[in-house]
């Protein structure tokens, strides 16, 4: 078998299959492990020699590894025959949420997460009842085998726009499982997809009050609000559909991870909010309306992915707001900011942001990290991103 880069999803089929041959642009010389697993830099790799290749997901089509491949599969494709009854979970805001909500409804009946978040499928047990599946816009790209039994999609915003060269190849990819679902399989959608070609019984919504119709879901009863309101809707909404109850209690116990709008007091006791995991336009809107009566110190910036992020700033506008530009793209949106009017005080880095914010903020207003951009430009990832911003805000009087 051959493997096209060396991420988390090809070292796990390496580590569980052995006698792989692995190209990666990172690797300048041939080695080998004790699994018997060999290892070329990507520009040795003969398709001639190859009857079946599995990529890194995050290898885009323009590569010419991807290129050249004659026997191109997914992760997904690979374990399609042994995969158990699957729920797969895709958008663009919201689906490491909604995923998580679903594994603490299902938990009971040995369900196993993992795709996108958790672990990849090459680790996944093949004799649970159940995987529920965080399914990216790259897996789904290179899928073309494997479907699941029941689709959750949440909204679908510009994004990986550099990655699949225009958002319909992007929109296209998200709805791709649709044409490959069977009779029995149930998909639910945002409405306007509603009547895309499938064999699947498709379910549309528009809002949080559609899906409470349709499965009869009492609103009152739930205790969070959007951003976070559908992803459970969208939870119970499965659960409905695979046991006919809904378990209010569990759902309301369950705790919104990090690095989504997630609430710190300073010292000073002022709200500083790591929403480090927007990493697109649409993730940053979202987070914003939660606090759109208040003042605001936004920080902003990162790798932005081809993007556009004029919506952003026309929301923006109609905002008590402050900018704290910072990485890759702080030129592009500090001229967004001239052009709408809007204040931007450019900080280069996150460090600089902070301490320009402490400057300003008080106890009635609201300083957040909401990048709108990924975050591989100035960090490991989003995570490492939201972490460097909690503890420079929980460390404000030595930082200063």
């Amino acid at each position: 078998m051959t493997l096209f880069g060396y991420g988390k999803t090809t070292k796990a089929i390496a580590d569980r299959f052995g006698n792989c041959k692995i190209y990666d642009d990172k690797f300048t010389a041939f080695s080998s492990d004790k699994f018997g697993n060999e290892f070329y830099p990507s520009e040795d790799f003969k398709p001639q020699n190859s009857n079946l290749e599995v990529t890194s997901p995050g290898i885009a089509p323009s590569h010419p590894l991807i290129k050249s491949a004659k026997n191109l599969i997914s992760e997904y494709d690979l374990f399609a025959k042994k995969m158990p009854v699957s729920i797969w979970i895709s958008g663009t805001n919201g689906k490491t949420t909604t995923t998580q909500m679903i594994g603490a409804l299902l938990q009971d009946i040995g369900a196993e997460l993992g795709g996108n978040i958790g672990k990849p499928l090459a680790k996944l047990n093949e004799d649970v009842p159940l995987w529920i599946l965080e399914t990216s816009s790259f897996t789904l790209h290179y899928t073309n085998n494997a479907k699941p039994n029941i689709y959750i999609l949440l909204p679908i915003t510009p994004d990986h726009i550099s990655w699949h060269g225009s958002f319909r190849a992007y929109e296209e990819a998200k709805l791709k499982p649709l044409a490959m679902m069977e009779e029995g399989s149930v998909a639910i959608v945002p409405k306007k997809y509603a009547d895309t070609k499938s064999l699947a019984t498709i379910i549309g919504y528009e809002s949080a009050s559609d899906l409470a119709d349709e499965f009869g879901i009492e609103l009152e009863k739930l205790r969070f609000d959007e951003p976070f309101l559908t992803d459970a809707l969208l939870a119970l909404s499965v659960q409905k559909i695979l046991f006919d109850r809904l378990d209010y209690e569990k759902i309301n116990s369950f705790e919104i991870g990090e690095h989504r709008v997630e609430k710190i007091l300073d010292h000073k006791g002022r709200v500083w909010i790591n929403d480090s995991k927007a990493t697109n336009p649409d993730a940053t809107i979202a987070a914003l309306k939660s606090f759109k009566d208040k003042q605001l110190f936004l920080i902003l910036g990162g790798v932005d992915k081809g993007a556009d992020q004029r919506e952003l700033f026309e929301f923006l506008s109609g905002l008590d707001v402050t900018i704290f530009t910072i990485g890759k793209n702080e030129k592009r949106l500090n001229d967004l900011a001239k052009e709408f009017k809007i204040i931007a005080k450019p900080c280069s880095t996150l460090k600089r942001a902070v301490k320009e914010i402490d400057l300003l903020h008080t106890e009635n207003s609201i300083a957040i990290l909401s990048p709108a951009a990924a975050s591989l430009d100035q960090f490991e990832s989003y995570a490492k991103r939201g972490e460097e911003f909690k503890e420079r805000v929980l460390t404000i009087d030595r930082a200063n």
